[in-house]
């Protein structure tokens, strides 16, 4: 049986401080390769950050909201759980007029996962589910959209 006192538990606490101090000063900082700079797995973006297509998706959301269309939404304002250790982060959760929220993805192409996902979520939770695809300005631009049951 182990007998401290708070000084013996005290003085523990303060070695394992240490420690980790000398640990962190010993090591040099970690650094990407000059030519991997800002560069993230796979293309993603972090948490939080906006890509080009959201961007401008969400410069046309706020455009509907100043017509009265949308009455609010939020970029990554909503995460839902689909099962053990998954989840699912719609890019917008918008507000319109008929006060009915909906969740909105962006996307330039389609992941597997990303459709499994946004599959599941529809058949679990009771929100209106939107893909929106930007079409090229070539082709008349505006933006696809895809409704999920």
């Amino acid at each position: 049986m182990l007998r401290w006192g708070e000084k013996d538990l005290a003085d523990f606490l303060a070695r394992g401080q240490r420690a980790q101090r000398a640990a962190d000063q010993a090591a040099p900082p970690f650094k990407l390769p000059a030519n991997q700079a800002g560069a993230f797995a796979l293309g993603r973006l972090p948490v939080g950050t906006m890509n080009k297509s959201e961007a401008r998706y969400a410069d046309y959301l706020e455009e509907l909201r100043s017509q009265r269309l949308v009455l609010w939404f939020r970029f990554e304002g909503i995460k839902l759980r689909l099962g053990d250790n998954t989840f699912y982060t719609p890019d917008f959760a918008v507000l319109p007029a008929s006060g009915v929220l909906e969740l909105h993805e962006v996307k330039g192409y389609w992941e597997d996962d990303a459709r499994v996902k946004i599959k599941v979520a529809a058949g679990m939770y009771p929100f209106r589910f939107i893909a929106v695809t930007a079409v090229a300005r070539k082709h008349g631009g505006g933006w696809k959209v895809e409704e999920f049951a």
